[in-house]
């Protein structure tokens, strides 16, 4: 197994899910179910899969649910970070566990609704493979549109040949698309806003110091943004 340059994700599982209505009138989005496990368990199955031991699992939404689903999991151990106050948003959220203490540096963040299969290497290792802390505030798993199903967008960003990222120009589409998977330094968390914030905001200083950074993923990604984007994903999983 490749050599990973963390041993924590944080898995981002506070949001509201409004995409997901109505399943998550009821549920919190990381708790609805594809092919028969909930996202939370595909992700964290990922997670586990590729070595990585311990897990922080930001919490808001519906927090009970999560909270008592995960608790008898062993790997990889689960610390909840607790943002039933406010929520945080991606931004804040990272700040508050860093702040914290739950989170090394560097850091694994991954969307806890994604689902992936991994290439010929695991996600983390592909990001792990990559990092350069002397150069990068932030390297971010992203996937051409040809390995994306069920996007329809015109993408997130260019990527040189050197790795480093552009955002999207206005009317344009962007040959890479964020799949909801980083890899942190604290760094880029440095004087951050305090209370909610997107990580947007930090992504758009690593650009203008030429420290935010991309790594093409080599498997395929699937958005499941809406009850929709479900019954496909199921069938491209389960070969039905």
């Amino acid at each position: 197994m490749s050599k990973l340059v963390s041993d924590t994700a944080m898995l981002m599982a506070a949001g509201l899910g409004k995409r997901m209505r109505p399943l998550t009138a009821t549920m919190p989005k990381p708790m609805v179910r594809v092919a028969g496990k909930p996202l939370i368990d595909r992700a964290l199955d990922r997670v586990e899969d590729a070595g990585i031991e311990k897990a922080v699992v930001n919490v808001h939404y519906l927090a009970e649910s999560i909270e008592a689903h995960l608790k008898p999991r062993k790997m990889p151990s689960v610390t909840f970070s607790d943002e039933r106050e406010e929520l945080l948003e991606t931004g804040g959220g990272m700040t508050k566990a860093v702040g914290a203490g739950l989170l090394p540096d560097p850091f694994f963040a991954c969307n806890a609704d994604s689902i992936w299969l991994d290439g010929p290497r695991n996600a983390f290792a592909d990001l792990s493979a990559a990092w350069d802390p002397d150069k990068m505030d932030a390297l971010l798993l992203v996937v051409t549109h040809a390995r994306a199903r069920n996007f329809d967008g015109t993408g997130d960003f260019y990527m040189n040949g050197a790795g480093r990222l552009s955002r999207k120009k206005p009317d344009r589409i962007a040959p890479f698309i964020y799949t909801g998977i980083q890899l942190v330094s604290h760094r880029l968390l440095r004087d951050a806003p305090d209370g909610k914030f997107s990580t947007n905001i930090l992504w758009d200083r690593a650009i203008e110091e030429d420290r935010l950074f991309g790594v093409a993923f080599t498997g395929m990604w699937y958005e499941v943004g809406t009850p929709q984007h479900i019954k496909p994903t199921e069938e491209a999983l389960t070969g039905g």
